[in-house]
């Protein structure tokens, strides 16, 4: 049994050999050649690294036995100023950047599109970087683009309160009816990037390739080997809210970087109705047909066990951190759980509220503390997972003897401030992104 929440200590001193190792097997293997990729290293140890690292603490706790299941939980959330999984891989991201700038003396502006979660993490990286004196306005930037219905998920802080800094690190929500946050952003950094440089001296780096993310999310391998060592003869799954499993293809890598001790773990999917893309390629399927009960008012289905039986709407968006379609990452995954083992299972908003007492229940000896009122949440990934995770067992999709639940982000409205309208950047299209980036590379720093 272990405790509650295990002993306390980022992933610099507990992990950072380890990091490092990770860093320079993704850098040997990288082949990206879409513009700036800053080196696959972090910066020389100091004290002010370590306190930059010293939100990104990823613990395990005790959930309880369900059916024959130990459910564990896998805490990524432990930053209270992002409460998501991206804090460490966005810490990662911005200490590569001031590693470059280190040694080249060229100023970096970090371009990233994102749901949320991310925009959030890497502007609180950026805003670390400055707090710990890593890096500088002068030298780091940061340019976000998020789409209309982030607005409600979107965390204020000193980039957007302090005028000056807003000026320098903007963040820009798109407006609904053209191209979506990804291509228009890459289109923009791919046509924007050499003139930039040219004009202001800011190297612009779009952050998005997967690559960026696999040496940070290995670190849950890492953490789970060290804290939590799987016994011999024991079944392990682990469960993860997913759009595209960046996080589950990370822990993978970290597997193959250590020494196989145990059975290879397994991988089971959970993913909402509007982007089940992962679920359905995983079982080579369709949706099933819903068929709309106006006794209950609910729509039902009993086809398919992968797909809710319940549900308000068939056509649903439960969480919109979930918006990637047909993930080029899915033949990955797939491989994997048909190898391994594992699954998936899609979930519904009606779902999540049936089991939300009992998901309180569970996470009632950790650190996690929904609202007791389900409407205040703003995020709703670990909920997800927690209800795909008892669904799975319930309907004998998830079979194992234990289950590690990644947490990978829950907050509600008493979390955090949301950035006011009047200090976001609305835009439209591309020539005004790119009028954004040449702004903010052009704010005086004093």
């Amino acid at each position: 049994m272990i405790s509650d929440v295990l002993h306390r200590g980022h992933v610099l001193t507990k992990y950072g050999d380890q990091l490092r190792q990770a860093l320079g097997q993704v850098g040997r293997i990288s082949s990206s050649d879409s513009g700036l990729t800053p080196p696959f290293e972090l910066p020389a140890p100091s004290s002010a690294l370590s306190e930059f690292f010293a939100v990104a603490d990823p613990r395990f706790a005790e959930l309880g036995v369900v059916g024959r299941t130990r459910l564990l939980l896998l805490d990524l959330m432990g930053n209270p100023a992002t409460r998501t999984v991206k804090t460490l891989a966005s810490l990662v991201i911005v200490a590569r950047a001031v590693l470059h700038t280190e040694r080249t003396g060229e100023p970096v502006m970090i371009v990233t599109p994102s749901s949320a979660n991310k925009a959030t993490a890497l502007r609180d990286a950026v805003l670390r970087a400055y707090r710990t004196g890593l890096s500088d306005p002068g030298r780091l930037r940061i340019v976000t683009v998020v789409p209309e219905t982030a607005r409600p998920k979107l965390w204020s802080s000193a980039l957007s309160e302090d005028t000056a800094l807003a000026a320098r690190n903007p963040m820009c929500v798109l407006a609904p009816g053209g191209l979506e946050v990804k291509p228009l952003t890459k289109q923009v950094v791919d046509t924007t990037a050499e003139e930039l440089a040219s004009r202001t001296g800011f190297r612009l780096w779009h952050t998005l390739d997967l690559i960026n993310y696999q040496c940070s999310d290995a670190v849950r391998a890492f953490a789970e080997r060290a804290e939590l060592p799987q016994a011999p003869g024991v079944t392990r799954a682990h469960a993860h809210a997913v759009s595209s499993a960046f996080g589950l293809l990370g822990h993978h890598f970290g597997t193959t970087l250590l020494p196989e001790t145990s059975a290879a773990p397994q991988y089971f999917l959970v993913q909402h109705m509007a982007t089940p893309d992962m679920v359905l390629s995983l079982y080579d399927t369709k949706a099933p047909e819903y068929r709309f009960d106006p006794a209950t008012g609910l729509h039902h289905q009993h086809e398919d066990p992968h797909y809710p039986v319940t549900t308000f709407d068939p056509a649903e968006n439960l969480e919109p951190t979930f918006y990637t379609r047909s993930p080029a990452t899915s033949p990955a995954m797939n491989k994997l759980i048909r190898t391994h083992g594992g699954g998936g299972v899609v979930v519904s908003l009606h779902e999540c509220l049936s089991r939300y007492g009992e998901i309180r229940a569970l996470l009632a000896g950790t650190d996690i503390d929904l609202p007791i009122d389900p409407r205040e949440l703003r995020e709703w990934s670990l909920v997800m997972a927690l209800t795909g995770v008892l669904t799975g067992i319930e309907r004998g999709l998830l079979d194992t003897d234990e289950v590690v639940v990644h947490g990978s982000g829950s907050y509600a409205v008493q979390d955090f401030t949301p950035i006011p309208d009047g200090q976001l950047c609305a835009i439209a299209g591309t020539e005004q992104l790119r009028q954004v980036l040449f702004n903010a590379a052009n704010a005086r720093t004093s």
